[in-house]
C-alpha cells in the first residue's frame, strides 16, 4: 500500500513539475505575442543577422560572442510575431526546467534530501523567470543577457565534477563562448561543493584579466569584465525599470507606423498619449495617411513647430517616424539621411535590417542602383529580407540593361548631394517608373537638387506641392506646418489650396476652428486650435 502510494505521489509531482513548465511557456507566448509584440519588432529592426561563416567568426571572435550570436539567432525570428514569442516561451521554459533540476541538486545527489523533491522546488525555480523576464523590460537589454544566464545554469546542472584540471580548462572556454555570465556557474559551483571550491572564482578573475590584457586593450576594462554583448549602451548598465508604459506606448508607436497600421494608430492616440515630438509624429503620419490631418490634427497633443517631423537627431530611434513621413512625402533623400544617422546611431556597432532595406529604396528611387545593390548584396545573406532583396536586384538589372540599351537624359535625385555613380533612367514606364510606390515616389520627389535647412521645412512642403500638387500629403503638411509655426498670415493665403488641391467637398472642420480662432484673435473658447497656441504661448513665457 506504502509502495502504491509513493507511486501515485511521484506520479503526481511529475505531472505538477512539467504542468508548471507548460504553463510558464503558455504564459510567456501570450506576453510577448499578445500584450508586447512591438518589443519584438523593437529588438529585431536594431540588428541584421546574416547566414555566412564570416559572420559567425566575427561573433566568436570576442568573449561572450557565442552568446551574442544565438541570441541574435533568435531574435532575427522576431520578424515573425509569432515564431518570435514562441522562441522567447522556450527559452523561459528552458530556463525554469534547469533551475527546477538545479534546485533538485541532480547536479550532486550527495546533497539529496527530502526537500529536493516536491513543490517547494518548483515554486522556487520561478525566480529566476521571474526576475529574467523584469529584468528584460529595459529595451537595451540584449537577449545575449539571458542566453548566456542559460547556458551558464545549463552547465552548472550537467557537469558535474570535472575535477581541478576539468574546471581549469572548462572555465576560460565557458568564459570566452557566454561571457561574464560564466560566474553563475562558478557559484552553482561553490554552492553544490563549499568553500573548496573557492579558487574557481580567482581563476576566473585571472582569465578575465589576461584576456582582458592581451586581446582586449582597446575595451574599457569595465565592459570586459561585465560583457561586451548583454547590454545595447556602451559603458552604461541596466537600471531596471521594468516595464516602462509611457516608453513601451511610443515602441507600439512606432511597431504601428512600420506595419502601416493607421487605424490602430488613431485608435490608441485617443485613448492614451504621450507628450513627446516621437508621439506626435506618428500621430499626425497617421491622419495623413487617413486623409484626417486636416480635420482632427489639434484633437491629439501636438509638442509644437516639431510635430510632424523631427530635426535631426543622432539616437536609434527619434528619427524614425520622421524618415517614414519624409518617404511618403517623396522627400526620399531626407528619409534616407534620417534611416543612415539612425543606423550609424545604434552604439553596439550592430546594422539594421529596417534601416538598410529602407536605404536601398531610396537609392533605387533615387536612381542610384550601383550602390543600391551593395546594400540589397548584405540583405540577401539574411532570412527574412533575402526574398525582398532579390526581388529588387532583378529589377534594378532589368533597368540597368534597358538604360543601356535605350539612352536617355540623366534624372536629377532630390533635395540633397548628388552622387556621382547615379544611372539614367527612361521616361517611359517601365521597370522601377512602373513600381507602385517607387514610381510614384518619383514624380512626387523634387526635380533639382538643393540643401535645405530644418527651420524652412513648411517651405519645403510648399515646394513639393508645387513639384506634383497630386501630393495630396505634402499639401496637409505644408498648411499644418505654418499653423504650427503660427504663421497664420501664411496660412490665410495659402489656405486657397486646400479647396483647391485637396479634393475636399467642403473646408475641413481643423481649418475652420483655426480660421475662426485667427478671425476672434483666439479668443474661441473650446478651440482646439486656440488651446494650442495658449499652451505654446505659455511654454516660450515659461522659458
Amino acid at each position: 500500500m506504502r509502495t502504491f502510494a509513493a507511486d501515485m505521489t511521484k506520479t503526481m509531482e511529475r505531472y505538477w513539475n512539467w504542468g508548471l513548465s507548460v504553463l510558464v511557456g503558455i504564459g510567456m507566448f501570450v506576453f510577448w505575442y499578445v500584450a508586447y509584440p512591438h518589443a519584438l519588432s523593437y529588438q529585431e529592426q536594431y540588428q541584421l543577422f546574416l547566414w555566412t561563416g564570416d559572420y559567425f567568426i566575427e561573433k566568436i571572435s570576442l568573449p561572450g560572442g557565442f552568446a551574442d550570436w544565438l541570441g541574435e539567432f533568435i531574435v532575427q525570428f522576431f520578424y515573425v510575431e509569432w515564431l518570435g514569442a514562441l522562441l522567447l516561451a522556450l527559452l523561459f521554459v528552458a530556463l525554469q526546467r534547469v533551475s527546477l533540476r538545479l534546485l533538485e541538486n541532480h547536479g550532486d545527489r550527495s546533497l539529496d534530501t527530502k526537500w529536493n523533491h516536491g513543490p517547494v522546488p518548483m515554486i522556487l525555480s520561478m525566480i529566476p523567470v521571474a526576475v529574467v523576464w523584469w529584468l528584460m523590460g529595459d529595451i537595451n537589454v540584449m537577449l545575449a543577457w539571458p542566453v548566456a544566464v542559460v547556458l551558464a545554469m545549463a552547465m552548472g546542472w550537467i557537469v558535474g565534477r570535472l575535477g581541478i584540471i576539468g574546471e581549469v580548462v572548462l572555465i576560460p572556454i565557458a568564459y570566452w563562448l557566454i561571457g561574464p555570465m560564466v560566474w553563475i556557474y562558478v557559484i552553482i559551483r561553490l554552492v553544490q561543493a563549499g568553500w573548496r571550491h573557492l579558487w574557481t572564482a580567482g581563476w576566473l578573475v585571472a582569465v578575465q584579466l589576461t584576456v582582458y590584457a592581451w586581446l582586449l586593450p582597446q575595451w574599457p576594462l569595465p565592459m570586459a569584465m561585465t560583457g561586451l554583448s548583454y547590454y545595447r549602451i556602451p559603458l552604461q548598465y541596466p537600471q531596471w525599470s521594468g516595464y516602462d508604459k509611457d516608453m513601451y506606448e511610443l515602441i507600439r508607436m512606432d511597431y504601428l507606423v512600420r506595419h502601416e497600421r493607421w487605424d490602430e494608430i488613431v485608435k490608441r492616440a485617443g485613448a492614451y498619449q504621450v507628450k513627446t515630438p516621437f508621439w506626435s509624429n506618428c500621430v499626425n503620419l497617421a491622419l495623413s495617411q487617413k486623409r484626417l490631418l486636416a480635420d482632427r490634427m489639434f484633437d491629439f497633443y501636438q509638442s509644437g513647430e516639431d510635430a510632424l517631423v523631427m530635426p535631426r537627431t543622432r539616437d536609434l530611434t527619434s528619427m524614425l517616424p520622421s524618415a517614414e513621413a519624409f518617404w511618403r512625402l517623396g522627400m526620399v533623400n531626407s528619409a534616407q539621411r534620417y534611416m543612415f544617422d539612425t543606423q550609424e546611431s545604434i552604439l553596439n556597432g550592430k546594422k539594421s535590417g529596417r534601416c538598410t532595406k529602407r536605404i536601398a529604396e531610396c537609392m533605387i528611387v533615387n536612381g542610384h542602383y550601383q550602390t543600391a545593390k551593395k546594400q540589397l548584396d548584405i540583405l540577401k545573406k539574411s532570412l527574412f529580407y533575402s526574398d525582398w532583396a532579390k526581388e529588387m536586384e532583378a529589377l534594378i538589372e532589368a533597368e540597368i540593361e534597358a538604360d543601356q540599351t535605350t539612352p536617355s537624359p540623366s534624372y536629377s535625385g532630390g533635395e540633397t548631394l548628388r552622387d556621382g555613380n547615379r544611372q539614367s533612367y527612361s521616361g517611359g514606364e517601365r521597370g522601377v517608373d512602373a513600381h507602385p510606390v517607387y514610381g510614384k515616389l518619383r514624380k512626387m520627389r523634387y526635380k533639382n537638387d538643393f540643401l535645405y535647412s530644418y527651420d524652412e521645412i513648411d517651405k519645403m512642403f510648399g515646394l513639393l506641392l508645387m513639384n506634383n500638387t497630386d501630393n495630396k500629403m505634402a499639401l496637409d503638411y505644408f498648411l499644418a506646418q505654418m499653423l504650427l509655426n503660427g504663421n497664420v498670415q501664411g496660412f490665410q493665403q495659402y489656405l486657397g489650396a486646400a479647396q483647391q488641391y485637396g479634393g475636399y467637398r467642403q473646408m475641413p472642420l481643423g481649418y475652420q476652428d483655426a480660421m475662426m480662432c485667427i478671425q476672434k484673435q483666439g479668443n474661441l473658447p473650446g478651440s482646439a486650435y486656440g488651446n494650442y497656441v495658449k499652451r505654446m504661448m505659455a511654454g516660450r513665457r515659461g522659458q
